[in-house]
């Protein structure tokens, strides 16, 4: 009897393990939605007590945004370098510790380096759950299970919108220390369940620990490896001596400038209306339901995730991406041209949006980790994300500014623009990996399945 050589990874069932890692994976995305969701619940609070310029303003919506810049490139790296297992809690000690220290803020400075400082940790995580993940992954799961981690962004950023309208409706414009503060909850919580967490196996062969692969594989999927398995995993996992530059050249180069970019034009409409959801309700005319509004389209860009996650590994990322990208431009236009619309349509064009956004959110976590091997998996990663923040932090404190001196209609019409750059590039670029084990999605194609032995397991 012979099968095809996937590697044990890529065949595994998906089991106990696996939904226990998703889970566990899944509470940096959830972190990372609450902490740059609950600002946008409370800024008007914030700037009722702490009188922020302009500028100040727009620095709180950004800062984290810069600080995931910082943490992606740095820690993207570093993952590589070091290994998942470390970082995968270390991190989130930040969030922690940064989230607390909300509770003390007394000036505008003292938020702005709080909120860098929680960003650094986010962009930490990116590179380090979603390698960690992707490389424990069954290949038939791989779709389905990153565009899961995305769920949990949204989940975490409707969260905060729940906590911050509870905090408050109880203490009002009191209530945005302990809605910053907040966070420090699930940080505390997801830290603790993630300290025994296995390393990734294709990470350790690859760094030359065989024997602890082994028994790192042995204990999450149940039964040992075979010596062919692990000649196998080795084989698809020789280090070639890759290092940071090697995302920036050939093959890999084209590859990074596409997730980098499709990225970025997705993220800068999406932040900025997250950020400064209430603000944009507020303009059009639903200041007294902004929160609840805001709250709304956070579930609408939830609920947009289910028919994404269930078409990716159907009908392919390609034309997941670029279908999303089509529909996503219609709603940001109809706001540009009808700035004076009623309320029913505001709602669902902002409803809309959100449900068409759903393939390149869950692609933003699937599309970089499947494109690069091991060795800069991480970097890729981290690179990508942080350029993406480079445009999510600009568009996000450039649209208070905009909507005072442009006005909504343009504004809202720059976001189209934008959308529409993330389509083009989708066209031109974006590949096809559904179905693909991490080695032949990420170029490496001479690794070509044969027939093999069975009775030598």
């Amino acid at each position: 009897m012979s099968t095809m050589t996937y590697s044990v990874i890529d065949e595994a069932p998906y089991g106990k393990f696996h939904r226990k890692l998703v889970l566990l994976s899944s509470g940096g995305p959830f972190l990372d939605g609450y902490i740059l969701g609950n600002i946008g619940v409370v800024i008007v609070g914030i700037q009722n007590q702490l009188h922020l310029t302009s500028t100040e303003l727009g620095l709180v919506g950004a800062a984290a945004l810069i600080g995931l810049f910082i943490g992606g490139l740095g820690f993207g790296r570093l993952t590589d370098v070091i290994g998942r297992k470390l970082m995968y809690t270390l991190d989130l000690a930040a969030l922690l510790l940064g989230s607390v220290l909300c509770l003390f803020v007394q000036e505008g400075w003292q938020l702005i380096a709080l909120r860098l400082i929680l960003g650094i940790a986010i962009g930490a995580d990116y590179p380090i759950a979603t390698a960690m993940l992707s490389e424990w992954l069954p290949r038939r799961e791989r779709g389905r299970c990153m565009g899961l981690l995305m769920a949990w962004w949204f989940i975490g950023a409707s969260a905060a919108y729940v906590v911050g309208y509870l905090f408050v409706q109880v203490l009002g414009d009191d209530a945005w220390r302990w809605v910053l503060a907040s966070a420090a909850v699930p940080a505390l919580l997801i830290m603790v369940a993630r300290h025994d967490t296995p390393e990734s196996p294709r990470w350790l062969i690859s760094n030359g620990h065989r024997e602890q692969a082994r028994l790192n594989i042995t204990d999450a999927l149940g039964r040992e490896p075979s010596e062919v398995e692990l000649d196998l995993l080795a084989e698809q996992e020789t280090p070639t001596g890759m290092n940071f530059w090697s995302s920036f050249k050939k093959p890999y180069g084209k590859r990074t400038l596409f997730v980098t970019l499709f990225w970025t034009f997705q993220i800068i409409p999406l932040f900025a209306l997250y950020t400064f959801g209430p603000t944009i309700l507020e303009a059009f005319n639903m200041s007294e339901d902004s929160l609840l509004g805001s709250l709304l389209i956070s579930l609408v860009f939830l609920v947009g995730l289910v028919p994404a996650i269930k078409l990716i590994d159907r009908v392919g990322r390609r034309p997941l991406i670029i279908w999303s990208f089509a529909l996503m431009i219609v709603p940001l236009v109809v706001l540009g041209l009808v700035p004076n619309a009623s309320i029913p349509i505001v709602v669902t064009c902002f409803c809309l949006y959100a449900l068409f956004s759903g393939g390149p959110s869950i692609l933003e976590w699937a599309y970089p980790t499947e494109l690069f091997p091991t060795e800069i998996r991480g970097t890729a990663v981290g690179i990508a994300t942080s350029a993406s923040r480079i445009g999510a932090a600009v568009g996000t404190y450039l649209l208070p500014i905009s909507l005072d001196h442009l006005g909504l209609e343009t504004t809202m019409l720059l976001g189209a623009g934008i959308t529409v750059l993330g389509l083009l590039v989708s066209i031109a670029w974006a590949p096809e990996t559904k179905g693909r084990s991490l080695q032949e999605a990420a170029g490496l194609g001479h690794l070509e399945p044969r027939a093999v032995d069975t009775n030598a397991y």
